[in-house]
């Protein structure tokens, strides 16, 4: 199994990346033995990887990743690059190789202060790998300053040092970035594939696979955890009830405060799972006794270290959220669907009566508006709208339609 069996439905992309991963050998080859480099080649020094949502970007990167750190014996024998078994693939594709650095956004942006020390391992030598990498999983939140330090890095590399970055469209990055990657986009793979995907990979029964493939609408990650989570299809359930239950305000506010608290409570769960853990792992690393007092002049990195945890539980809450605002888009797509006459792509087949009952009681202008109040409520949530206020505005929208 090859680093490339995760990219479901891009094999164009894979193809690109398996030539550039060949010609990187000839140029460390080529550097090792003080020879004159190639003349042409596929591979670059920055990477550009976009497309929607589900389509894999960061699976992407990390797998080519792997691929240019990959140490497999079949290489020199011409084998394909990412075997996906040796120490340098493993390592790569978990997170733990000591010369692939992740940078993903704790919170709504990249702050200056979370890339310096990236930037400045950039310049370095590869430690134990062919090359040194950086993949910066959500490009598009760098802000003005860590971008302009990320431009600096790209612009003045090191010769072994690759950049890797990760966003939702081309024009979510600077220009003076974007310019000196090179760019590759990807689609949303088929229904169909991910649904191959999740009998081939995760052993799921083949209409449980086809059923979250097609709720997900080709979105991979979620479809995983759908086809793979009871409780991610009982929130999902749940969020397709909402619609039924606004026939009053006091419903709609109520059906607002239990989509807010419900993705509270996943921020909570992740940070009971990851906060402890992070938090005794530095008073060790401070040199702080077991339940014994930190050593002076510690409380600023502790406090560093709150503030970032109280950043990415509040990333989580929105993520969360519009997980169910994603899923509540799709049903009213669907309503639109029976409005206008269409079953051939119901997405949400297991609300059908509710779809049926929504599209013979509204009309296609309302569904609409209906869903035109769901983007309104995205828009509000990344402009840092109170989560809560956001959700009580479109469920009383969706109620007027």
């Amino acid at each position: 199994m090859t680093v490339w069996d995760d990219l479901v439905g891009q094999e164009r992309v894979s193809e690109v990346l398996t030539a550039a991963a060949r010609d990187a050998d000839a140029l460390v080859t080529a550097a090792a033995a003080d020879q004159p480099l190639p003349e042409t080649s596929k591979m670059t020094h920055a990477w550009l990887f976009t497309g929607p949502p589900g389509a894999g970007r960061n699976q992407t990167a990390r797998a080519f990743a792997a691929a240019l750190q990959c140490v497999s014996p079949d290489r020199a024998l011409g084998g394909v690059p990412g075997c996906g078994f040796c120490d340098g693939c493993h390592t790569a594709l978990i997170g733990t190789h000591a010369d692939v650095n992740t940078v993903a956004a704790v919170g709504s942006e990249i702050l200056v202060k979370d890339m310096r020390d990236t930037v400045r391992k950039s310049y370095t030598s590869p430690a134990t790998g062919r090359w040194q990498i950086i993949l910066v999983e959500d490009a598009e939140r760098l802000n003005e300053k860590s971008a302009n330090a990320v431009l600096k890095a790209v612009e003045e590399p090191a010769p072994r040092t690759v950049w890797l970055l990760c966003a939702p469209s081309i024009e979510d990055v600077l220009p003076t970035i974007r310019s000196r990657c090179r760019h590759l986009n990807l689609s949303t793979p088929s229904v169909e594939a991910v649904a191959d995907m999740l009998v081939r990979r995760e052993g799921i029964e083949p209409e449980v696979a086809a059923a979250a493939a097609r709720a997900t609408q080709g979105h991979v990650d979620r479809a995983r955890r759908l086809a793979t989570d009871p409780a991610a299809r009982q929130r999902r359930a749940a969020v397709l009830k909402l619609p039924l239950r606004l026939d009053e305000i006091g419903a709609c506010l109520k059906a607002a405060q239990e989509l807010v608290d419900a993705a509270a409570e996943d921020a909570k769960q992740l940070a009971e799972e990851t906060d402890g853990k992070e938090t005794e792992e530095l008073k060790t690393a401070l040199g702080a006794a077991q339940g014994g007092r930190l050593p002076r002049g510690t409380a600023g990195v502790m406090k560093d270290l709150e503030d970032m945890q109280k950043r990415r539980r509040t990333r989580t809450q929105r993520d969360s959220l519009d997980v169910a605002l994603t899923d509540l888009t799709g049903f009213y797509r669907d309503v639109l669907a029976l409005q206008l006459g269409s079953r051939v792509a119901i997405a949400n087949g297991d609300a059908e009566d509710a779809l049926d009952r929504l599209a013979r009681a509204g009309s296609p202008e309302a569904t609409l508006r209906r869903i035109e109040a769901i983007a309104a409520c995205r828009d509000a949530l990344d402009r840092n709208v109170a989560p809560l206020l956001a959700v009580e505005a479109m469920t009383m929208a969706l109620r007027a339609g």
